[in-house]
């Protein structure tokens, strides 16, 4: 009896810590990874706005089904409600951060993308704010500390973009040959086209958090996920055919080959639309925002690492030195949520169900 009850606890501890932070690190990969197979997909002559279009529309073709199998069944809303047009201006939304984003990445690489998204919690923080879905107490610890974690966050960033300096691991470490630093090196990022990435990448997500802002308006109203998602995805395949088919004339252009850019556009509709969001919902479900959240500087390690591998990049020191601060200003921010969030719970019995299954399970453990 005893075996067996350790067993269970044991079973019962793994799908609560190992599972979970196996998903979310599988997820941190397949986003990078994304990002790491379109870089490789532009070298190969893919266009963006060709990348953009038939990503969208994969992840609406194979949302359909399971809108239609999972959806509940509360009413569609009307065309002309306010609703319908917050979901619509997700997908304006999405549209133009995704547009962003893949030119960014294009002008830069998928490591400074990952060190910029850090920048999420700054915006999303300052728009909550904004529209009062945050409430600011400038005597409380927990406030001053998200206010110091944004400033951080931004400061980071603008670090990484405007500070490149010299490199500490050079693309060559692949080649074989020793990396070369010219003493007349300037240590600003003066490349045009690093400053204009990394313009393009804050954009990005500061689009992003307009997204949650107006999702978690829509969500409040009607709370269909898979629905939501579906429309979403929908309507930005719709704005994205005249925008990609005008930028992008070439008809050429449009047909697919069985190659490297194939292999993005499927990836990025079933693993980044799909698969990450699905995943998500789960570990928000069962772990909490904060926990899904601290995932997310984990992407700057593994984007280092698959840009080197794959795409032979170089990590400059501004990099690094910006990327520390990002972190450290993000884990600020949430640092400063968790208090906020804890005090608002109150202290002893206010605990939720699940955190009095974890103590409960805890205490069964040690008296064993």
């Amino acid at each position: 009896m005893r075996g067996a009850g350790e067993e269970t606890v044991a079973w019962r501890r793994f799908k609560r810590d190992v599972v979970p932070f196996v998903a979310m690190f599988v997820v941190e990969c397949t986003t990078v990874g994304s990002n790491t197979l379109y870089k490789a997909a532009t070298l190969r002559g893919l266009n963006f706005y060709v990348f953009v279009f038939y990503s969208y529309v994969v992840a609406t073709l194979l949302l359909l089904p399971l809108s239609l199998i999972f959806g509940r069944s509360s009413r569609l809303p009307s065309a002309k409600s306010p609703l319908f047009f917050k979901i619509f201006l997700l997908g304006l939304t999405g549209f133009m951060s995704t547009i962003a984003g893949c030119k960014g990445i294009e002008y830069s690489s998928p490591t400074l993308a990952s060190a910029m998204s850090n920048l999420t919690p700054a915006f999303t923080f300052t728009l909550a704010v904004i529209f009062r879905m945050e409430q600011v107490v400038l005597r409380s610890s927990a406030t001053q500390a998200k206010i110091i974690g944004a400033i951080l966050s931004i400061s980071g960033a603008l670090v990484v973009v405007l500070y490149k300096g010299p490199e500490v691991l050079a693309a060559a470490f692949l080649t074989h040959s020793p990396p070369t630093i010219s003493p007349h090196q300037n240590l600003t990022s003066l490349e045009p086209s690093w400053i204009i990435g990394g313009l393009l990448l804050a954009t990005q997500y500061f689009l992003i958090s307009v997204w949650y802002i107006v999702q978690t308006r829509v969500m409040e109203v009607y709370p269909e996920e898979i629905t939501v998602v579906f429309f979403y995805n929908l309507f930005a395949a719709l704005i994205s055919v005249p925008v990609c088919f005008f930028a992008e004339s070439n008809l050429t252009s449009w047909v697919l080959k069985p190659d490297i850019s194939l292999v993005a556009i499927i990836y990025a509709g079933v693993f980044v639309s799909l698969f990450s969001a699905l995943t998500h919902t789960w570990g928000l479900h069962l772990k909490g925002p904060v926990y899904i959240s601290l995932f997310r500087p984990l992407s700057i390690a593994i984007a280092v690492a698959m840009g080197a591998i794959f795409l032979g990049d170089a990590l400059h020191l501004g990099s690094v030195i910006g990327s520390v601060i990002l972190c450290f200003g993000f884990y600020t921010v949430i640092w400063g949520k968790a208090r906020e969030d804890a005090t608002k719970n109150g202290a002893g019995s206010e605990h939720s169900p699940l955190l009095l299954t974890h103590i409960v399970e805890d205490e069964a453990l040690s008296l064993r």
